[in-house]
């Protein structure tokens, strides 16, 4: 009975182990392929693109796995919008805009503060309480980002379209942190799976406005690469990421997955530097070490114990 148990601790700490990885490569990788979508498409086209497809896949999973989904309440359905909206849709746009101007790395390093986000939104909407911990782990991730954001650009000056870009990724940050928030109270009445499915393909439909002529001229001079990135970001760092993320949370609460997560912004600055050639500053290592650093302080909790 003992060999079996141990089997199964071995088993499940291997399956953790292999889902968090992919989870790391598909969300670091993402980073990266907005880049090259961004060469091909305008920030707007390519957040509408990319949820073109993420409805698709969704319109499938939805049609096939009915029994999985809970019952879309009427009631739900404007609050249901208003979080896909602000809490997505407006988080891919901010994030795209900004990687226009600022490189993966930096872009992937300012979305790592989410959880520091949280804990502030937190404490400002729900009236919890910051420990001297926790204040300490903010003040020294949001010191990273200040880093990052004045001096961690190779080359002597600083254009507005970076600062633009810099607060662009930042406000995405905290769209994604009110997505969490705000989550939490539909979550008592729907499924995670559910709710994600509902809340992207109705805050979807808040893409309808920006739909120009330009996407259809951009979509008929895209490459394969284009088309790749596209596909990549729609199917792999969306759908198969925001799945396996809740498969690891079944596994382990959030802040035991967190410090896991870390690695992305480190993965994507690597990738970054040998597919972009970006150069990579001693104060862009220094603000990516205070980012890291502080949200360790911030989640950093006993010794993971796989069960």
């Amino acid at each position: 009975m003992n060999e079996n148990k141990s089997n199964f601790t071995n088993f499940s700490k291997l399956k953790f182990v292999l889902i968090i990885t992919i989870l790391v490569v598909v969300w670091a990788f993402a980073f990266l392929f907005i880049k090259i979508g961004l060469e091909e498409l305008s920030f707007v086209n390519l957040t509408i693109m990319r949820f073109l497809i993420v409805c698709l896949v969704l319109i499938l999973i939805l049609f096939f796995q009915k029994k999985r989904f809970s019952k879309l309440h009427k009631k739900d359905i404007v609050p249901l919008f208003l979080l896909g909206f602000f809490g997505v849709i407006v988080y891919h746009l901010g994030l795209n805009y900004g990687e226009q101007f600022i490189s993966p790395a930096a872009a992937s390093l300012i979305i790592a503060t989410v959880p520091v986000q949280i804990i502030i939104l937190s404490t400002i909407f729900l009236k919890e309480k910051i420990g001297l911990k926790k204040l300490i782990g903010i003040i020294i991730a949001l010191c990273g980002v200040v880093v990052i954001s004045i001096w961690g650009k190779a080359g002597a000056s600083i254009h507005i379209e970076y600062i633009s870009a810099v607060l662009a990724v930042l406000i995405a940050a905290i769209m994604s942190a009110l997505y969490t928030i705000a989550g939490k109270k539909l979550l008592t009445r729907y499924s995670a799976l559910s709710l994600t499915t509902y809340v992207m393909l109705l805050g979807s439909l808040g893409l309808t406005p920006f739909i120009r002529g330009s996407l259809l001229d951009q979509i008929s001079k895209m490459s394969m690469t284009g088309w790749f990135a596209v596909i990549f970001l729609g199917v792999f760092s969306t759908v198969v990421g925001y799945g396996l993320w809740y498969i690891v949370l079944k596994i382990k609460s959030a802040s035991e997955i967190s410090i896991y997560l870390y690695a992305i912004p480190v993965l994507s600055t690597i990738i970054s530097y040998f597919m972009f050639k970006e150069k990579i500053t001693l104060m862009f290592i220094l603000g990516g070490f205070l980012v890291i650093a502080g949200l360790i302080i911030v989640n950093i909790r006993t010794k993971i114990n796989f069960k």
